[in-house]
């Protein structure tokens, strides 16, 4: 029994797992002004609005839905904010008053858009699991010393949106909410292995330097949560680092940290352009005799254009490392991120689906085929969010034309998928769906 318990403990964490990477990993949405709200009934919908960098602007508490009611109000506030900072996005909070929160954000864009707002303005629903944590947590009260515990979900709601990875490392993973039996799993193991699954989605994405928090910068391979507060420290009282190498001055940070940290940091308008890619101070030299070896090396513009170059003299890879030192692996490395300096490898995933109006449960027939996200992936299936009050299910029978042992070889948390509508029980709230088209 103690070995079946084991099994089934072993295969619930490494669900929760990879649920949980694709949930870090899902593309952020940049250069926006976003409108968070957290929504509900007798306590209100609370409303916070942040610009393109997070930075909270202002926000409001409104009481659109019942005991209250007071509809007219919550629109005018809404629509007050939107006018203001020219709000591009509205970012829904799942949980409770949630389709009703949907509801009336879409009677306000289309009152908006009919009396000739003409820029754009849409809405999403945010999974919001975490966020009542998030706002009681101690990270939260530094952040927002001002602000009452009820006014910070909000903010997390539109900054999840804007950067789900910044924002989700400041919540014990246990409490984003993408698996299945978490609770009664064996937590120590659980931890530790959702510990690991957050690093390494923040070593795999790289780290702004000058902006990170500290949540985000104690799980970057060679720093601990003390390391962490001194960067940042050090960033408060001199300003931007320049160059990776400043972190040997940062106090705790030692010669064995700084190798195993640098190549996950990054420096966007730094001295050194190397410093905005994943290559790794170790290698700079190589680098640079690469880069003189193409006479590029001042042109950073250029870079991206190597390997064409290297076809063009027909030099082969193994000649080029052996003239710059490095093996061939470390330069296929080298020229993948000189190829796009900055890289994010979240931008080239699917994009979340933005909506500008309402769907309801009734208005599904069998047969409608529609585009909805994947909110999470359990052994017998994947929940999909189509628009309506509650995900619909695709069971894995209805996965592919063939058959499928493992949901997760099919889908991942934050697809974009295609379905068909199968089954619609409006009574019970319950949607069949279908990915066989």
């Amino acid at each position: 029994r103690n070995e079946l318990t084991e099994k089934a403990d072993s295969h619930a964490i490494q669900v929760f797992a990879k649920n949980l990477k694709n949930l870090l990993l899902q593309p952020p949405v940049r250069g926006k002004i976003i409108m968070g709200i957290d929504p509900g009934y007798r306590t209100g919908c609370k409303v916070a609005v942040i610009d393109e960098t997070g930075k909270y602007l202002e926000g409001d508490t409104i009481f659109p839905h019942p005991p209250q009611n007071q509809v007219f109000d919550a629109k005018t506030i809404i629509r007050r904010f939107v006018e203001k900072y020219h709000v591009e996005i509205i970012a829904i909070g799942n949980g409770t008053a949630s389709r009703e929160t949907e509801a009336l954000v879409a009677d306000v864009i289309r009152e908006m858009k009919e009396a000739g707002w003409e820029k754009e303005l849409v809405y999403i629903i945010v999974n919001e699991a975490g966020a009542s944590v998030y706002s009681a947590s101690k990270v939260a009260k530094e952040e927002f010393p001002e602000l009452e515990a009820s006014m910070r979900g909000n903010i997390s709601i539109a900054r999840r949106l804007m950067d789900p990875l910044a924002e989700l490392v400041k919540i014990d993973p246990k409490h984003i909410g993408v698996g299945l039996y978490q609770h009664d799993v064996n937590q120590k193991q659980l931890s530790e292995a959702l510990h690991n699954v957050v690093e390494s989605a923040v070593n795999q994405v790289g780290v702004d330097l000058n902006t990170a928090s500290v949540s985000l910068l104690k799980y970057v391979s060679g720093l601990t949560g003390r390391t962490a507060e001194s960067i940042v420290k050090y960033r408060d009282t001199h300003g931007k680092f320049k160059r990776r190498e400043e972190l040997l001055e940062v106090t705790g940070v030692g010669e064995v940290a700084f190798q195993q940290a640098a190549g996950f940091l990054r420096i966007p308008d730094g001295d050194n352009p190397l410093d905005n890619t994943g290559i790794h101070p170790e290698s700079y030299e190589a680098t640079k005799q690469l880069l003189q070896l193409f006479e590029v090396e001042n042109r950073p513009e250029e870079w991206r254009k190597l390997p064409a170059l290297i076809r063009e003299r027909k030099i082969s890879l193994e000649e080029i490392a052996s003239k710059i030192g490095v093996g061939v692996p470390t330069l296929e490395d080298i020229l993948k991120d000189l190829e796009k300096p900055g890289r994010d490898p979240r931008d080239e995933m699917p994009k979340p689906i933005f909506k500008s109006d309402v769907l309801k449960i009734e208005d599904l027939r069998v047969g409608m085929v529609l585009k909805g996200t994947v909110r999470n992936v359990v052994d017998f299936g994947a929940f999909v969010d189509i628009g309506v009050k509650r995900d619909g299910l695709v069971h894995v029978s209805e996965m592919a034309d063939r058959y499928v042992k493992n949901p997760l070889e099919i889908v991942k948390v934050g697809d974009v998928v295609t379905v068909k509508v199968i089954n619609v029980d409006v009574e019970r709230g319950r949607v069949q769906l279908s990915m066989k088209i």
